[in-house]
């Protein structure tokens, strides 16, 4: 699933009038690699996913997807071709079931008209039948099969979390950029993540870019680090040579540190 999915961040940056939010973000992923993007609060860490997502437009600098620049697509554009992005807060359908938040994920794969569509003609129901089916293995994958007929918002806010996953796996992206997802769990429920984490990257094969401020998930999940403070790069590397490095610390733990 992951062929061809390299995404490229180049000297990418962002500014809001006179504020410079990212200040030449250079980073890129691997098929199967789980990059964690780490940085104390404010460091322009979310406002990386929300440019290669099309939420925001960088001012400078450019994003590429394999062959494709994306950096000024708008972002229906760039989840067609293979990026999906979870939040931190799910930003899930409250009132849908989750079997129906998953279904309108697919919406990048219909290709059937309104004209067949109004008279549910066999090629829709066939289209419809794969659709579903696509939903079901995804569910069974991170194990909501239980909970595919109910609503989200009377679900528990770990399972939340985990359909927000799902929907994203039902979009079938190369690329998953992920938001902060242990924010708000228990440790029961962070261990669950942890697990779906790994499954993904070692069953699925895609590249993950990991927003995380859960630095023993990060020690213990991540194959590379990138970090940033006050939107310029500061270290990038394997978690064990980079959690030691000491402008990591000193941007964590020092006078400038906002944690």
């Amino acid at each position: 699933m992951a062929e061809g999915g390299v995404l490229r961040l180049e000297a990418v940056s962002l500014a809001f009038g006179g504020l410079q939010v990212l200040d030449g973000v250079s980073l890129a992923t691997r098929p199967g690699e789980l990059l964690a993007l780490i940085g104390p609060n404010g460091a322009g860490k979310t406002s990386v996913l929300n440019c290669v997502s099309g939420i925001y437009r960088p001012t400078g600098g450019r994003i590429v997807f394999g062959a494709t620049d994306v950096t000024h697509e708008k972002p229906h554009r760039i989840a067609r071709l293979g990026i999906a992005r979870t939040f931190q807060h799910g930003e899930l359908f409250p009132h849908m079931t989750v079997i129906e938040n998953l279904l309108v994920a697919r919406h990048a794969h219909i290709g059937t008209g309104i004209f067949g569509e109004g008279l549910f003609l066999p090629r829709v129901r066939a289209t419809e039948t794969a659709h579903r089916r696509a939903v079901e293995e995804v569910l069974e994958f991170v194990e909501l099969e239980r909970y595919r007929h109910e609503h989200v918002d009377a679900l528990p806010f770990g399972t939340q979390k985990i359909v927000g996953f799902a929907r994203a796996l039902a979009m079938e992206p190369r690329v998953l950029l992920l938001d902060e997802p242990s924010a708000g769990l228990n440790r029961e429920e962070r261990e669950d993540l942890a697990r779906h984490i790994l499954r993904i990257k070692h069953a699925l094969g895609i590249a993950i870019v990991w927003v995380e401020h859960d630095m023993q998930m990060v020690a213990d999940l991540a194959d590379r680090i990138y970090v940033l403070d006050y939107g310029v790069p500061l270290a990038e590397g394997a978690p064990e040579d980079v959690l030691r490095d000491a402008r990591v610390i000193t941007a964590y733990l020092g006078s400038r540190a906002a944690v």
